[in-house]
């Protein structure tokens, strides 16, 4: 296998600091590092995870918006893995994401449920103790 694990997930976003506060201060991924590019009129947001992969927020002037439905091809949604579905879920709708029921993966029996993000990216919990 030549691939060892993700290294990153690059995401562009419509608005920064909604799609900071999102991912920071809901979802609570860390901070490792945040650029201005002056030249691109654009910020770059790198943001740990707890396994050491990373997510990257982008923002860029005038991006077009996200063809998601129907499933457009592409990125279909991000998925992260958590260990109590239920906390994870009662700390998203604590800031008022809605959030749909919960499902059971029909091969995998693990439950798992779908929000979404500031911009409509369908985010995923996978719950895996």
């Amino acid at each position: 296998m030549i691939i060892n694990g993700t290294h990153h997930v690059a995401l562009i976003c419509s608005d920064y600091e909604r799609a900071k506060h999102f991912y920071v201060n809901i979802l609570g991924l860390q901070i490792l590092h945040e650029t201005f590019r002056a030249e691109r009129d654009s910020f770059k947001l790198d943001l740990g995870m707890p396994d050491g992969s990373r997510l990257e927020l982008f923002t860029f002037p005038s991006s077009p918006p996200r063809a998601s439905y129907p499933e457009a091809c592409g990125l279909r949604h991000l998925a992260f893995k958590v260990a109590d579905l239920e906390e994870a879920l009662t700390v998203v709708r604590g800031h008022g994401v809605a959030v749909q029921e919960i499902r059971i993966d029909g091969i995998t029996g693990k439950r798992f449920a779908f929000f979404e993000d500031p911009d409509g990216l369908p985010i995923e919990f996978y719950e895996e103790t």
